[in-house]
């Protein structure tokens, strides 16, 4: 089995369109939840969301591309970018039949379904179907236009499984490089869902924050006062390589990912198991994986979307598993800062175990009050500020709408 490295991160994030950026927010405690801008949501009940500020994609493509392209897919090519120069990769150097790319997405092109159908709708008598309509909508569209750019000739194609999507990607592309077929891969996720529809979708179902008032503090994971999730969107993406490949070019090394569980609660279309089983079932797999202990992990990075439900099953199956070791493990929520970027979620919170790991430093979880009382007190949530701690091992959870349950694993690169 080959040794898979993380050698290269880009992100677009409603708190920085880069990774520093990103970083440095979330280390700073930095909500990105504002009201919306995207389109009139005065009507709503929930009228906020974490967008994506001063995103400009033809700093990444020509303008006919752009014209091209629905929002997730230019996400997904500028968070591309990134990673490729930060990676210091010339793939006209390397065998690109043994790249590839497996990118993510829970809903795709919803933005451009919504603007079409309303649009022909509309028109009456003139009604016209773009002829980009489809290329603009379907999932797979990023992977594709990723392969494209840079002449990938490797696996390409989607993962969807709601919002454990980028998550699955990652742990897809890590196979191909440990079972030897593939060198290279990018793997990552992008959703651009800050959509009338589909905020509405949300909001009927009782999903969403309704704390319009104040949207910078919606989002409260584990909080006894949360009242639902921040919609936001985005890309994030990870250069895994084969180690031996990434020493031949010198690469810079951030971390090692060395294992992954996965599991499905079948229980319900949209709630969690109450007491966590996938959750439980994907954590300690992950760590079987990687010839873990409880007491090995430093951080997880919970998938915690500051929903009534979800957040205490995963609390309770955090408890179960960490049982013995609880006050050593630190808890965090990102999504306290970033939204819920629903199928982006896992490959931007991957990044940020990575990060963690190479920094040695664990960001907070803000708005984090007073925690429900039905979680266990023991639970080591860290907060209101960043704390610096040596992370040798970190855990990155993903739970998506039909019981889908990830969990990532990533470690300290040692020789």
């Amino acid at each position: 089995m080959k040794r898979v490295v993380i050698t290269g991160l880009g992100a677009i994030t409603p708190v920085g369109n880069s990774v520093p950026e990103y970083w440095n927010s979330l280390i700073h405690g930095k909500s990105g939840s504002a009201q919306i801008s995207r389109f009139d949501a005065s009507a709503l009940k929930t009228r906020f969301a974490c967008e994506v500020k001063n995103f400009d994609p033809l700093l990444y493509m020509e303008k006919q591309e752009a014209r091209k392209n629905d929002l997730f897919s230019q996400y997904a090519l500028a968070a591309t970018q990134e990673c490729v120069i930060n990676s210091e990769i010339n793939f006209e150097q390397v065998d690109r039949r043994r790249c590839g790319v497996i990118w993510a997405t829970g809903i795709g092109g919803i933005g451009s379904f919504e603007k079409e159908i309303y649009e022909y709708f509309m028109a009456g008598e003139k009604n016209r179907i773009s002829p980009f309509f489809i290329t603009k909508m379907i999932p797979n569209m990023a992977s594709g236009l990723i392969s494209i750019k840079y002449g990938l000739h490797g696996a390409s194609y989607a993962t969807v499984s709601a919002c454990s999507s980028s998550n699955h990607a990652i742990t897809d592309s890590y196979n191909l490089i440990t079972l030897g077929k593939a060198d290279v891969m990018l793997a990552g996720g992008s959703e651009a869902p800050i959509t009338r529809s589909t905020v509405s979708g949300f909001s009927v179902m009782r999903a969403l924050s309704e704390r319009n008032d104040t949207p910078e503090s919606a989002s409260r994971p584990f909080d006894e006062t949360r009242d639902g999730f921040v919609l936001g969107e985005g890309a994030g993406v990870l250069m895994l390589e084969e180690l031996e490949h990434a020493k031949r070019r010198g690469a810079t090394i951030y971390a090692e990912m060395t294992g992954y569980g996965l599991a499905s609660d079948a229980y319900h279309i949209t709630g969690s198991h109450p007491e966590g089983l996938g959750a439980q079932l994907a954590m300690t797999e992950a760590m079987r994986d990687g010839g873990l202990k409880p007491e090995d992990i430093d951080y997880i990075n919970t998938h915690a979307t500051s929903t009534p439900v979800g957040d205490i099953s995963e609390a309770r199956a955090i408890a179960a598993i960490f049982n013995d070791c609880l006050a050593h493990v630190a808890v965090g929520a990102t999504k306290s800062m970033t939204g819920h970027l629903l199928g982006a979620a896992g490959a931007i919170e991957a990044s940020c175990c990575v990060l963690a790991v190479k920094n040695d430093m664990i960001p907070p979880t803000i708005n984090l009050q007073t925690i429900d009382p039905s979680i266990d007190p023991r639970l080591n949530i860290f907060r209101p500020e960043a704390q610096k701690q040596t992370v040798r091992a970190a855990l990155n959870n993903s739970f998506g709408f039909g019981g889908h349950i990830v969990s990532t694993l990533f470690q300290k690169f040692v020789e």
